[in-house]
């Protein structure tokens, strides 16, 4: 599809692909995150590992780290900080994340991994 943005309205594109948004303007209306694909198609890492991942990079979209403290990830999240960081600690050991420990009464400094250590399928 030739310059599918360029000239064209971006919901057209969207209808194209069986997606609405009720807004005219996607970014503004919040943005968005991308998750690479092989996190989300990696059976060993659970979904709400998969979704605090994906509020990681969120929080750290124009850094290579974040760090949000932990009140305010679980309330994005909508669940405890106890899950929140059961999920975290299964991201850890995935090597999906790297947790760098500030200090008493300061957040953790996450830094995300992007280095694919899966095997491609053949």
């Amino acid at each position: 599809m030739e310059g599918a943005f360029s000239g064209e309205h971006i919901a057209r594109y969207l209808q194209e692909k069986n997606i609405e948004l009720e807004t005219r303007d996607p970014v503004v209306a919040g943005g968005f995150t991308q998750v690479p694909n092989f996190i989300l198609e990696d059976p060993n890492v659970s979904i709400g590992s998969k979704v605090v991942y994906a509020m990681f990079l969120r929080y750290a979209w124009h850094n290579d780290h974040c760090f949000p403290g932990q009140d305010t990830l679980a309330k994005h999240l909508g669940m405890s900080i106890g899950r929140t960081n059961q999920f975290i600690k299964e991201l850890e050991a995935a090597g999906l994340i790297e947790i760098k420990k500030r200090g008493q009464g300061k957040t953790n400094l996450y830094k995300l991994k992007f280095n694919v250590t899966h095997k491609k399928k053949a």
